[in-house]
């Protein structure tokens, strides 16, 4: 009876100390309260204002996102966007991120102002930035302060090139990119001609930042589109600035170089860093043309065996003047003289280029190997560049004459489009047939 009574007595002083502390933390002091968590609700969501446009005007600022990346490849910083800021007024930023449907930390940022911008109050920047902890980020935006505010609301930009687990993408060999396409621009047969040529060297893609052109080139472009060859970002500059047409301030005037022609082949590289094992930056009437090879993939694997460690391959530009034609007339075809434009096949004239000036380059690139490119040149990359000899490859464009002055006879007969004609001429012909452009009565005579 002892022991009964003795455990009866401290179960019951356990059980009275237990409803004195449950008691106390209850009631507690006001001080105490203060430390008491309580509810708020699910964590705030992200906004719903996401940007499809390429160019989205960055609040409180005068400058402009275009596109955000998942870069990794300097150490401290794991996204990049691009841009087009002002230069005059460039101001400490805040990365916010959305993190899978929650709202993200903000980070610090680096601002980079590419080096070329002909002196234009615009000019393609980057902003660099690191992900916060425990952050699967989705979306990214920019603020002119460190914290969010409630009423900002802001613009969401998507965050492309991240890695997909588990998922083995096949990268395509070369894409080219063709930037800024305005004015009322409607070389139909060339750009025809141009792309049919590109698709014989081995292109599988070409992406073309489209302001304007003319109602035939718009047709056939549609049809490219149709087939997945083209690629088309939509880049109305003009409703944005003022855009210049052409590259020099003091003549050309504008706020930004040639229809930000600089943020557009950035914007390529980028876009195109983990789809394509190559990127060639031209114009839209330029070929990268080897000499020594039958497509592009053969020159660039003897190139890159040649020069493993280089990334960035400087192709000379050679100028065909289209007020010189071919005497026989031999691709002076019937079935095109309706199509509006030039007929490359008929000009076979190059100019030699004026050693004593400056000539320019354009580019074939390892888009991971690049960090900032100009037009004639890359400002930033890894690795290392090479200058191709010209001939093994040359850039065939056919155009107005640099070199005016030049005779018939100081001019070169070059017939290297020549080699591709019997594959050329009726893939041409079926392209523009497609779009109404080519009569089948024409075709059968």
């Amino acid at each position: 009876m002892g022991k009964t009574h003795y455990f009866k007595l401290t179960l019951l002083i356990f059980t009275f100390t237990t409803l004195a502390l449950i008691f106390i933390f209850n009631v507690g002091s006001p001080e105490t309260d203060r430390f008491i968590p309580t509810k708020h609700g699910p964590p705030p969501v992200c906004p719903s204002t996401i940007s499809d446009q390429a160019i989205t005007p960055l609040k409180n600022t005068k400058h402009f996102l275009v596109s955000a990346f998942m870069d990794q490849r300097r150490n401290g910083f794991d996204i990049r966007i691009i841009g087009m800021f002002r230069r005059d007024s460039i101001q400490p930023l805040h990365c916010l991120f959305c993190c899978a449907g929650r709202l993200g930390e903000t980070t610090p940022t680096t601002v980079l102002v590419h080096s070329d911008h002909f002196d234009f109050p615009f000019a393609a920047t980057d902003v660099m930035c690191r992900i916060p902890q425990n952050c699967d980020p989705t979306h990214v935006t920019l603020l002119t302060q460190p914290r969010a505010d409630q009423k900002s609301n802001p613009t969401w930009i998507p965050i492309r090139n991240k890695k997909t687990s588990g998922k083995y993408e096949e990268k395509m060999n070369f894409t080219v990119c063709i930037s800024n396409l305005f004015g009322d621009y409607n070389n139909v047969l060339q750009f025809a001609q141009t792309l049919e040529m590109y698709r014989l060297l081995g292109v599988n893609r070409v992406v073309i930042y489209k302001t304007s052109c003319g109602p035939d080139l718009d047709r056939l472009l549609q049809s490219y589109i149709q087939e997945g060859f083209v690629e088309i970002v939509p880049w109305p500059i003009h409703k944005h600035m003022n855009p210049s047409r052409g590259w020099r301030l003091s003549k050309h005037g504008g706020d930004i170089q040639y229809f930000g022609q600089l943020t557009t082949l950035n914007e390529c590289i980028y876009r195109s860093m983990e789809r394509s094992r190559y990127v060639l930056l031209n114009d839209i009437d330029e070929i990268i043309m080897p000499y020594q090879h039958s497509n592009l993939m053969s020159l660039m694997d003897t190139l890159q065996q040649q020069h493993p460690k280089v990334g960035v391959f400087l192709i000379e530009n050679h100028i065909f003047p289209k007020k010189h034609f071919e005497p026989s007339g031999r691709f002076h075809l019937p079935q095109w003289s309706g199509v509006p434009g030039v007929n490359i096949l008929e000009h076979i004239y190059r100019e030699d280029p004026d050693r004593t000036i400056y000539h320019p380059h354009k580019i074939i690139v390892q888009p991971r190997m690049v960090e900032q490119t100009s037009v004639h040149s890359v400002l930033k990359y890894f690795g290392q560049q090479f200058k191709v000899p010209l001939e093994v490859c040359r850039i065939i464009h056919v155009r107005v004459p640099l070199r005016g002055s030049l005779t018939l006879e100081q001019l070169n007969v070059d017939k290297r489009l020549w080699d591709f004609q019997e594959k050329l001429i009726p893939n041409v012909d079926k392209v523009l047939k497609k779009v109404g452009m080519l009569t089948s009565e024409i075709l059968r005579r």
